[in-house]
């Protein structure tokens, strides 16, 4: 599956920057995202519930941060596995440049679900 987007954020890039590399900020983010831990500068262990149809399940894993240039750009990537459900894994490339007096935020977002989860969807 592969998503892109964008949306002007009202406040300045430094500010933007300094949200989406926020547990807090991030756990609101991500749909079905129940906790995320910081484990290093650039690594979290993530718990979350993802649904499909008639599957539901909870994942555990963890999300990496690389390609870091602050305060304009990074990636994402997500590693997890729902047991007998199956897995998920997937980036997002994202990229922060100003617009008029707030922020403009791109994302690229590639994911792949295997087991369960993949039959249903």
């Amino acid at each position: 599956m592969e998503m892109t987007g964008e949306q002007v954020i009202p406040l300045p890039q430094q500010r933007v920057w300094e949200g989406l590399n926020d547990p807090e900020v991030l756990k609101a983010c991500i749909p079905g995202c129940e906790s995320i831990e910081r484990v290093s500068d650039t690594e979290y262990r993530v718990a979350m519930t993802a649904a499909v149809g008639p599957v539901k399940a909870k994942f555990s894993g963890k999300l990496l941060l690389s390609e870091m240039n602050p305060p304009t750009s990074y990636r994402l990537s997500f590693e997890g596995s729902g047991g007998a459900a199956g897995f998920g894994k997937g980036s997002a490339h994202v990229k922060l440049s100003p617009e008029g007096g707030g922020t403009r935020l791109a994302y690229a977002v590639s994911a792949q679900v295997g087991g369960k989860l993949a039959q249903v969807g």
